[in-house]
């Protein structure tokens, strides 16, 4: 399994949609979805990082988060905003914006929320969706993807099939037929995978972080095989022969692209896998440690608690409860 596909494995992504909005210019609207939208928690539970989307079935409008530039998207574009920031879309940002909250009406019964606001002007209409992933600390995706992710419908192979399930979506939501969220659902999480991919591949050389080692050959298979193999315990030496690179010169990219050497990398993600195992079983601490490598479950404590904030016991339990 290469790298991004484990790591987006265990932010265990699950998607849903929220509301259909019918914009006319001039609008300007800000949003933010700082708590799960109601109905939402059995599908996503109660620990979920939300990251809202915006679809554009119809027309155009801008975007921006505080203190970012503003993009313009248009018919069969899409924004995702991973860390969850409050941002305004309109026609025209230089309005007055209205809270979504106050202009949104939720169903009487079966069904989802719906919007429709504006001057009379230019329409636009957009699906507002989610993805729920684990709030797990120092998720590498999350913590170096920008504030804003663009997915050009023009660029995306999957788009004619992404915009027919979200206009079918429209049309169902209008109908009042049951499981839509279900259906556009599954797309959210596809729609997430080509925003990533796609960020991922407008990269210029020379950038760092974590999406831009998928990139980099020799990076790129160190991490598919730390991730592959997390339990193998790793030296700088085995995985530079691996990749084809001396210890140094492998050591030296790794740190530059990713910001820390290999072997922290692989004990940081060993806990990640650690924590996702205790959410999503029932298997022993000690059984646990010992699939992700480590010989003791003392020594499995002190790296969970230092990278975790709790001991790894208490860590689940507190999960347990929350859920």
């Amino acid at each position: 399994m290469d790298a991004l596909s484990d790591v987006l494995r265990v932010m265990r992504l699950k998607g849903g949609l929220f509301l259909h909005a019918e914009f006319s210019a001039p609008w300007c609207v800000s949003s933010g979805v700082k708590k799960l939208p109601e109905g939402c928690a059995p599908y996503l539970g109660s620990n979920a990082h939300i990251i809202p989307y915006h679809y554009v079935l119809q027309g155009r409008m801008r975007v921006c988060v505080e203190g970012g530039a503003e993009l313009e998207i248009g018919e069969g574009d899409s924004v995702l905003f991973p860390r969850n920031d409050s941002h305004l879309l309109g026609s025209d940002l230089e309005l007055l914006p209205v809270p979504g909250a106050d202009i949104m009406r939720l169903p009487g019964g079966e069904g989802l929320a719906n919007m429709a606001f504006g001057g009379g002007g230019a329409p636009t209409r957009i699906v507002c969706g989610f993805l729920g992933s684990e709030e797990v600390r120092g998720n590498p995706v999350l913590s170096t993807v920008p504030a804003v992710l663009r997915v050009n419908a023009a660029r995306q192979s999957s788009a004619e099939w992404i915009r027919s399930t979200f206009l079918y979506a429209a049309e169902e939501i209008a109908a009042g037929r049951m499981g839509t969220a279900v259906v556009v659902g599954k797309v959210s999480e596809l729609l997430f995978v080509d925003a990533i991919r796609s960020y991922v591949e407008t990269l210029a050389d020379g950038h760092t972080g974590w999406l831009a080692g998928l990139k980099d050959s020799f990076v790129s298979r160190a991490m598919t095989l730390l991730h592959a193999k997390v339990a193998v315990p790793w030296t700088v030496d085995e995985l530079g022969r691996e990749v084809g690179l001396s210890r140094s010169a492998l050591g030296e990219r790794f740190t530059r692209i990713i910001g820390m050497p290999p072997m922290q990398y692989l004990a940081n993600w060993r806990i990640h896998a650690a924590a996702h195992e205790m959410i999503n079983s029932s298997k022993p601490i000690l059984q646990i440690a010992h699939e992700v490598g480590y010989d003791s479950e003392a020594s499995f404590t002190r790296a969970f608690k230092r990278l975790m904030g709790a001991p790894p016991a208490t860590w689940r339990r507190r999960r347990a409860s929350a859920n």
